[in-house]
Order: C-alpha cells, then structure tokens, then sequence
C-alpha cells in the first residue's frame, strides 16, 4: 500500500495537483507516540446513568399544508416519546417548529386531535413560533396547531393569531376550535381568546373579577369576551380593573413580548431555538431535527482513513452526494485519521456542515483517533461518538516548505482556522472557545456558569469579559493550559459538551442512533476510482485531454482514417467521466457537447461555408467544456473567478499547443512514408495540407475550386444542394461552392453565374 501511495502522490506532483510551499497547507504529524496514544485498550462497558439525566425531546419542523407526511411524522414521534418516557421513567417533550403556510381545516383539526390524544400523557407538547425572516405573522388555520400543544413558546417579535385571516370562519370550525382549547391543555388559553382569533367582530378583554364579601371575598383575573362581560356586568360582579386585548372588528394578532405582558397565549418567549433547551432543561441535541418521524433511520457510512489530501476530499464529496440521491437521512462518517491539508479539511467540514438538517443528520463516529483536519471534519458533524480512550483535537496548522521542517503557520493562517472553528462551533451548537483551543495553542478557556440561569458552558476569558457579568468565570480546562492545544479523550469530550457519551463499537452506536441491530448499513470506502477520477481532474490531466482530443480531430479530418475519430471520442468521454464522478458535470453538459459537435459536422458535411452553425456548434462545445469542469454558471466570488480562469486557461492553452502541433503535422506528416497514403490531397498537387481527393469519394466530379475562375462568369449549371443562400453547383463538369443572389434556390434549379470575386462565386436561378 506504502508504494502505491509514493507512486500516486509522484504522479500527482507531476501533474501540477499539489503545489509546494502553500501556506494553507497543513500536514500532521503522524510520529508512533502520538498514533498509540490514541488507541487505547476496550473496557468495560458502564451502565448508563438515566436517573439523572434531563427529558428526552424530539424536534420537528411543522410545514403548511401539514399533509399525511406530517401527520404521520408527529403521530410517530409521540408514539415513540410516551414509550420511551414510560420505559425509563422520564419526562419527555415534543417540540414543533410551525411554519408560516396554509392549511385545511380538516388537516389541523385531525393533527389537534392527535396532539391532545390521553394516549401521550407522558409527552409535553411544545409550540414554538420564532420570528419570520420577513416579519410574517402566523396566521390561518396553522395557527390551531400551536392552541393544541399543552404551552406556547414565541420570539419576542413574533406575532401568530388571526386563524381567518380577516373574516370570520365558519360557525362549526369557530365552535370546534372553542372546544379544543376549552378542555385547557393550555392553561394560557381559553375560549374567549380563541374566539378573538376566529371572529373579528368579538372585542377580547382581561378584567379583574371580585367576587364574595369578607374572607370569601376573592380576585381573580379572566380573558373575556365582550359579551361574556356584559353578563358579569348584569349579575353584579365589580370589575374593577379592564385591559383591551381587542376591539372590536379588529383582528386578533398577539406578539410573544405582549401576550408574555397579558400573561396570556404564551407559556416563555425565547430569542432562538437554543433557549428552548435552557428552558425546559434538556439537552442541546434535542433541538436537532428529527427527521425520521420515529422509524429506524436510513443510514449510510462513510469512511474516512489515513491523511486527508484531494484525493478524500473528492471521495467525500462523491460519497456524500451519492448518500443524498439515495434519500439517506443518517450519515456516519466513520474517522481514523492523523489530519492532512487544511484547505480540504475545511472544504469537507464546511460541506457536512451545510447539508439540510431537515433531511439529514450527520454523525461522526471515531473509534481511535481524529486529530488535526481530522477533527476539523468531525466538528462539522451534528453530533460525535468516540470510544472512551479515542482522541480527538490538535488542529493546529503547520505549514510545510520543500526542504525545511515542520513550522507553525504565519498568524493570519491561524486566524482564519479560528473562524473557521467558531463558525462550526455555532452551527452545531458547541463551545466555540474549545474548538478554537484545538487550533491555538495559546488560548486559555475555562469552565463558566451563567449568572442568571446556572447554565455551564465554556468560554475564554476574551468571551467572559465581553459578556460583561452575563457569565461567571470558574476554574481553567486542563487540556488548554498555554502553549498546548486542545487534545481530549471520548470521555473528556463528552464532559466538555464536544461529543455525546462514548460508544465501545459500532454496535453500540447503532443501538444509540435507533438502528436496529439486523440492519446492516452500507459502507463506503475509498478505492482506485476514487483516486483516478482525481488525477484525471488535475490541470495536468485535463490540459492533456484536451490538447490530445483536439490533435485526434485534427488529424482525422487530415486522413479520414477513423482511428484518429475514436482516440478523440475516448479523450472526451473520459473528460466527462471524471467530471460526472467528481460532480462538475451531469446530463446537461453531455448533451451541449453533442449538440455542438453534431452543428458543426451539419456545417462541415451538409450546409457548405462557415457561418451560424459552426460557430454555434464551436461555441456550445467550449461551454459544455467550462461548465462540466466547475460547479457554478457565472462567478460570484474570488474562489469561482480562479477556478473559472484556470478552466478557460488550460482549454486556451490546449488550443494553442494544438495550433503548433497541428503546423508541425502539416509539414512532416507527408513526408512520412506510412502515412502518405492517409492524407487527402487535391490531384495534381503536394500533400501539404488537408483538401479532398476525389479517388477517396469515389467520384471525380466532385473536386472543390479553390482559386478564382473568370471563365465562370456567366457560366450555366445546376444546383446540387439548396442554396441557403451558400451551397454548391455543378458548373461546367465541377462542383463549386457558391452564394445565391436572392431567395433561397432548391437543388436541381438551372442557375447562372453573374459574379466572381476571389473565392466568392454568385449565382441566380434562370427558370
């Protein structure tokens, strides 16, 4: 394997795909101390620990019209919460994400009935309404989703109400609705405020209603409609103190800030999605979507092993792509490796990281050790596993100069990586200051406590400073203590909130991640495709393709001989090849480059000249040729201008080289004896350059004039293609190329030639 890899990395080099001396560049490295330490020996497996630990918590985004999917997502979900809250005794919460949209009546009013179900009485029911990007209100019937969860949670600036947007909805669906929230599963909801939300021309007040004399005297507070009022008011009740909700004919649009003022509607209001957790004291990794509605996820691994170069980067892009098409919405990265380039650690970390947690959930599972870039691409994973003793972290960067040892990277490399931690860190909801630590070895980080909530997290004391008393320094994390960089183990990850609790193998993590243990997941490791399809991708390779397909067709249209057609049809096809596996091409720039292929042999073989075909068919194929080597159509950025100019560099520069090769054939070429015969020349000359031989048509008649002919002036003949306006003639017992006066002239047309300018011969038809 040791010499393959010295082989690969040799053609590589030569090709031009690894430059020397990058600055970006990272290599770790692999020294045997490091290596054993992080494969450690198996232990016991311990017990987990349940008593203390906080609810379980499902997340879902509810979309409008909640259809069958939806329906059947949520059912699923609280199937499986009330099951496994009774099973091990445990609080359990679903929370639904609802989305602007609309609905049916019939579809919410059978979801509501679902969610107020006695059959989940160990499930809290969670709504949480964030704010809309553009301001939106949740409005419609979308809105009786939330009235059917136990509690409401809203942004400050939300607004949600307003079920018929406007006017009045139906009396059975108004009296359906008063129902559902007057069984008061949520305590902050009652009719009178459900009836604002379905009937403009009700007004919703809160009153303070005293009742009683002396110690049966009692106050309370109520949400009333402005009928319900008037009969207080008759039956002698004082009402000393009235608040407006709504007037009316008003519509009823409540914000998370006023209801949370009202103390109506809403249970909290929280800023995002990450409070919710501190609120109901459950873990952060509850919040990630549950996209598998309670049925045993579609899973896929993908293995990544030993230094990460283009040639992984590339495998894990193609793997990642292929798990996507298959509707795989579990991804398991499975990572043993040291590190490698950054660049590519980053680019892998930051395409797992963007992938629609909708759809998918990614896992990173070390069974030994991910260090360096390594751990860069775990961190870009909605959750880790590692086995107890497995390490992961030392991500510094170091950068590698021909001749010269290891070095660490100038500051502005270092910077950038720290951004780039962060950012992951934020996205997957980690400790950014810990992530950075793995990169700088200088940056201390200690264990904090928020003052107002008891939360503990992480943060560094630049981060502790700008919160500005919000968090309470407590003591240093051992494993940042200066002049080291962050390395923990599956165990310490776990304390750190890096990781989840350690797994000893893969059975345990599928028994973790809900697969059953019968199921077997396909695995994907890399091979030589893998390896080929990047070196076909690198500037060297691809200038090669090129510059060898253009001299095949060069020198087919010289000698007609077949042979040179299909060296040429095999340099492009595997140029698409390689891009379809590398993921820069697909059926679209296939078909470009056939459909410009196929104007130009039309131009060359059936319409004579050189005009609106063949450029269009030139001009198709260099744009399928652009578009099949980059992913984007016009650049936006500096890395796409780059790429783009690098894609119409090499095919420029393979244009020229073909020039010069094609005037080095054109001169030596018949002077060779065993291919003289190939070459087509007009009789009677020297085969100094491609023409045609009349002896390779089989018909004498059919030879070209090349130089001006007074003779045929006035000369008669016959069409012998449609003259659109250009085609050809017989004249004379020749066949010319010619140029009609007007309209278009059919073949077989009797014509005469009333002009000759050079090469320009201009006919019109006599009959």
């Amino acid at each position: 394997m040791s010499k393959q890899l010295l082989f690969l990395s040799l053609l590589m080099a030569s090709l031009g795909l690894f430059p020397t001396g990058r600055s970006y560049a990272q290599e770790v490295s692999t020294d045997e101390a490091s290596t054993e330490a992080a494969i450690a020996p198996e232990e016991t497996k311990p017990k987990p620990d349940t008593t203390s630990a906080g609810p379980l918590a499902r997340y879902i985004t509810v979309t409008n019209p909640a259809g069958e999917v939806v329906f059947s997502r949520i059912r699923n979900s609280l199937v499986e919460l009330q099951r496994q809250a009774e099973l091990d005794d445990r609080d359990s919460i679903l929370i639904l994400e609802i989305e602007r949209g609309s609905s049916s009546f019939g579809q919410v009013s059978d979801l509501a009935k679902e969610l107020t179900s006695a059959r989940y009485s160990r499930v809290r029911t969670i709504a949480w309404i964030p704010r809309h990007e553009d301001g939106r209100p949740l409005t419609g019937y979308a809105a009786i989703i939330a009235l059917a969860c136990r509690e409401i949670v809203m942004h400050p600036d939300a607004e949600m109400g307003d079920i018929g947007r406007g006017t009045a909805i139906d009396q059975d669906e108004q009296l359906s609705i008063i129902n559902l929230v007057e069984k008061r599963y949520n305590t902050k909801v009652n009719g009178a405020l459900a009836a604002g939300f379905v009937e403009p021309a009700r007004a919703v007040l809160k009153i303070k209603v005293i009742s009683g004399e002396g110690k049966d005297r009692v106050t309370e507070t109520r949400v009333v409609t402005n009928e319900e009022m008037l009969r207080l008011q008759e039956s002698d009740v004082a009402i000393p103190d009235v608040i407006t909700i709504k007037e009316q004919g008003d519509v009823l649009l409540l914000s998370g800030s006023r209801a949370r003022q009202l103390d109506v509607l809403v249970m909290q209001t929280a800023e995002d999605r990450v409070d919710l957790a501190d609120l109901y004291g459950f873990d952060r990794q509850y919040l990630r979507e549950d996209i598998t509605g309670g049925e045993p996820p579609r899973a896929r691994i993908i293995r990544i092993e030993g230094v990460i170069d283009p040639f992984v980067h590339e495998y894990v892009e193609r793997e990642i792509r292929r798990a996507v098409a298959e509707n795989a919405n579990l991804i398991i990265f499975e990572i043993e490796s040291p590190g490698g380039y950054l660049l590519d650690s980053e680019q892998i970390a930051d395409r797992i990281s963007l992938l629609d947690g909708k759809n998918h959930r990614t896992v990173a599972y070390i069974p030994k050790f991910a260090l360096s870039g390594a751990a860069i691409i775990s961190m870009g994973c909605d959750e880790i596993y590692l086995h107890p003793d497995a390490k992961i972290g030392d991500a510094g960067p170091i950068e590698v100069r021909p001749g010269e040892a290891f070095e660490r990277a100038p500051e502005k490399i270092l910077s950038e990586l720290r951004e780039t931690m962060k950012v992951l860190a934020e996205r997957k909801g980690r400790p950014p200051a810990l992530l950075e630590a793995m990169a700088d070895k200088d940056l201390r980080v200690f264990e904090v406590t928020h003052s107002k909530t008891g939360r503990k997290s992480f943060a560094s004391e630049q981060e502790v400073e700008v919160a500005a008393g919000e968090w309470i320094k407590g003591p240093l994390v051992p494993e940042s203590r200066e002049d080291n960089l962050l390395t923990v183990t599956g165990r310490r990850a776990h304390e750190l909130k890096l990781a989840k609790e350690p797994v000893h193998d893969m059975t345990e993590l599928k028994r973790r991640l809900g697969i059953p243990d019968t199921t077997v997941v396909p695995a994907s490791e890399q091979t030589w495709v893998d390896t080929l399809v990047v070196v076909l991708k690198s500037p060297g390779a691809t200038f090669l393709l090129f510059m060898v397909g253009l001299i095949c067709i060069y020198l087919e249209v010289y000698t007609v001989s077949g042979f040179f057609g299909i060296g040429a049809a095999l340099c492009f096809a595997i140029f698409f090849w390689s891009r379809f596996l590398g993921g820069t091409a697909g059926w679209l720039e296939v078909i470009l480059f056939i459909f410009g292929v196929a104007l130009i042999a039309l131009e060359l073989f059936v319409i004579p000249g050189f005009g609106v075909f063949g450029i269009s068919g030139g001009l198709a194929v260099i744009f399928s040729l652009i578009l099949a080597s980059q992913t984007f159509v016009i650049p936006s950025t500096s890395a796409e201008f780059d790429q783009f100019s690098w894609t119409l560099g090499t095919l420029s520069s393979s244009i020229v080289a073909v020039v010069l090769v094609g005037a080095m054939l054109s001169h030596f070429m018949p002077r060779i004896p065993g291919l003289r015969g190939f070459i087509l020349t007009v009789p009677g000359t020297d085969a100094s350059g491609p023409s045609l031989n009349p002896a390779v048509t089989g018909d004498p008649s059919l030879s070209l004039q090349i130089h001006e002919d007074i003779s045929l002036l006035s000369q008669t003949g016959t069409a012998f293609s449609t003259l659109r306006p250009s085609g050809k003639a017989h004249i004379n017992g020749k066949l010319v190329d010619v140029v009609s006066a007007g309209d278009f002239i059919d073949s077989g047309t009797p014509v005469q030639v009333i002009e000759v300018s050079g090469n320009r011969v201009v006919v019109r038809a006599t009959a």
